[in-house]
Parts: C-alpha cells; structure tokens; sequence
C-alpha cells in the first residue's frame, strides 16, 4: 500500500475516511463490522490515536481522531492491511478490498470539528439506512447521547467544546443532539462538508489548533 506523502502529525485532529474497491461493500454481516473495531483498537487506537467519532457504513467508513503519535498514517496503514486479508480469506476473494489509501483532512478549528461529529454521525440517516442516527450501531451516535457506554468514542473532549455554546437543554446529550442534528445536515456529501464548513467558520470563535505551514 502506498505510503502517504503528507504524514499525519501528532497533536492535530483529522477526518479520516476511505470506501470499498470499486465502491463495492466493505462490511457484508456484524462480524465484518465487529472485527474491523477489533483491528481498529490493536492497531490504531488508544496508543496512536484519540478517536472522537466514527462510524461503519456498508461500503465506507469516516473517523474523527487526534492523533496520539507521528506514527498514526502507519499503524492506519497496518491496521487496512490485516483487515483486509482476514476478509479476503474468510471469503475466498483475491485483490483490493480499499478504493485506496486512506483519505486524511486536517480539522483546524473548533467549530469545524463539532459540525463534523454530526456529520459523520448522520451518514446512515441519509443513506436511508436508518430514520434516526442513533439507531445505527455501528457509530459513536449512542454513546453521544448516552444510550451505550462503548469506551473507543472520547465523547468528554467534544462536550467542552460544546460547553462553551449557548444551546437549551437539560443534560450535554440534549445539547449534542440539537446542535448537531440540526446543523450538520445542511450538508449532505464529504466534499460540501469539507467547504462547506469551512466556509461557516468564516470568524471563528478560537484561534487554528496548529500554526500554518511556512
């Protein structure tokens, strides 16, 4: 698998997605979904990085991290490899299970990265997978509103950045949900999120998480 040129870089936060070869299904039964998590936590996550949010659709996957190390592109790199070749055996198939190494965008600012947590989490809601987010289990959407206590999702680190909003409601999940579910879903592909909530963070409330490139 290709190396990437733009290493990921520890301490900075990143939207991490790829989808199936040929845009063919990644995930075909629970099991797919349950040993990708697996792999995800051997390879990847809590040692190189801080997973936010996520979520497992049938033929692409996006994750919201921080990575933990400057090693975070490699084990993401270790990790596909040993999926892969766990479900190529398992069903008899030769060849890419990946469209490609995954894809990395750099999240720079505060609001940025809360729109894009209800982004991620409403991916099964437009696929008409699901009528409400929460009722896929292959996200972090539970424990976001507290129906599951999964420990992968960092869920306190994204509550403080919602802290500092004045939103109405009696409890942070209620807070979560109604300033997610409403915002994110103005955006409806990966491409309009990413400028499109670029475009919203015209005057950001914090200064960029890391100081530009020279």
């Amino acid at each position: 698998m290709p190396r990437r040129q733009e290493p990921l870089v520890a301490g900075r936060f990143y939207h991490i997605y790829n989808r199936g070869h040929n845009r063919q299904p990644i995930f075909q039964s629970p099991n797919d979904y349950g040993l990708f998590l697996r792999k995800y936590r051997q390879y990847v996550c809590p040692e190189h990085a801080v997973t936010l949010a996520y979520v497992l659709m049938p033929n692409h996957f996006h994750m919201l991290v921080k990575a933990a190390t400057d090693g975070l592109s490699h084990a993401m790199q270790l990790f596909a490899i040993s999926f892969a070749k766990i479900v190529n055996r398992e069903r008899d198939r030769v060849g890419a299970l990946f469209q490609g190494p995954f894809q990395a965008k750099a999240v720079e600012y505060d609001e940025y990265l809360l729109h894009l947590t209800g982004y991620t989490h409403l991916n099964p809601v437009r696929a008409g997978l699901v009528s409400c987010p929460e009722e896929w289990a292959y996200s972090s959407c539970p424990e976001y509103l507290g129906l599951r206590s999964g420990s992968l999702p960092e869920t306190e680190m994204v509550f403080k950045l919602l802290d500092s909003y004045q939103i109405a409601g009696r409890s942070r999940q209620e807070k979560y949900s109604r300033f997610h579910f409403e915002m994110a879903d103005r955006y409806l592909s990966t491409s309009e999120v990413e400028t499109g909530l670029r475009k919203s963070v015209a005057a950001p409330r914090s200064a960029p998480r890391t100081p530009p490139r020279r």
